[in-house]
């Protein structure tokens, strides 16, 4: 009996220590919810956060107007190119340029009616020569496709921009997260795992939220781009139909 007693006397004596370590280790643990991981964070890191939550929103307010002016271009060209071509075939070159008129944001009607506004000056202006007004038929297709190019290309430089540079925005984050983290072992003596555990979780968080913003900047960047260059090249073969068809009519109107 008396050594039982001696031995829960020794077991309580160290109740203390161990419950000391226990908080130590254990006690001081950051919470893991978003709300308890910002108030943790340092101001360089809620810096870092904030800087790739603006970059975000940018990113994904672009890709939202890009796909939109996409999807509206792509369906009023399928609506717009068989009906214009009906309009030339049957040589009706203003009710051509009234149909282009009524699909303003279609890239291909952008493009053709500038060339055919461009021909009809041309044509219907006295003493004009043939010859020039097909060069100047084309130089207007040319002038008009660089035109449509840039304003299918607006703010994708800017996707492209925060795909490869979020990933480096939150690494910064994640190096002053690990200086954090050694300062609270090097300065303020912390052994245990919940002391240093704010900084090491301030490092990982930045680092998963510059990824979490550049994988689909850089994505979405790629799948525009391509749809980019579709348009680009049903913009060339537009032109240079529409080329075909102003030297058949001058062929046409010499015999």
């Amino acid at each position: 009996m008396l050594a039982a007693n001696l031995a829960a006397a020794a077991v309580l004596s160290h109740v203390p220590t161990v419950a000391a370590w226990i908080v130590q280790e254990g006690g001081g643990a950051p919470g893991w919810d978003v709300i308890s991981l910002w108030h943790q964070m340092g101001l360089i890191a809620k810096i870092v956060v904030v800087i790739l939550f603006i970059m975000s929103g940018w990113s994904i307010g672009v890709m939202i107007d890009r796909a939109m002016a996409y999807n509206a271009a792509r369906k009023q060209s399928r609506a717009f190119a068989p009906a214009v071509a009906g309009a030339l075939r049957d040589g009706r070159i203003d009710e051509a340029i009234k149909v282009a008129e009524r699909n303003k944001k279609s890239h291909l009607a952008k493009v053709v009616t500038a060339g055919l506004m461009e021909f009809k000056a041309h044509q219907d202006s006295p003493g004009a020569i043939p010859g020039e007004t097909i060069e100047a038929s084309k130089r207007a297709l040319e002038r008009t496709e660089a035109i449509v190019h840039a304003e299918l290309k607006r703010g994708l430089g800017g996707l492209a921009t925060i795909g490869s540079t979020a990933p480096f925005v939150g690494l910064f984050g994640t190096v002053m997260g690990i200086l954090n983290a050694f300062k609270a072992i090097s300065v303020e003596k912390a052994t245990g795992l919940g002391q240093v555990a704010g900084g090491i979780s301030e490092a990982l968080v930045t680092t998963a939220f510059g990824l979490l913003v550049a994988i689909p900047a850089v994505m979405m960047f790629n799948y525009l781009t391509g749809r980019v260059e579709a348009f680009d090249v049903e913009m060339d073969n537009s032109s240079s139909e529409l080329i075909d068809y102003f030297l058949k009519r001058r062929d046409v109107r010499r015999s």
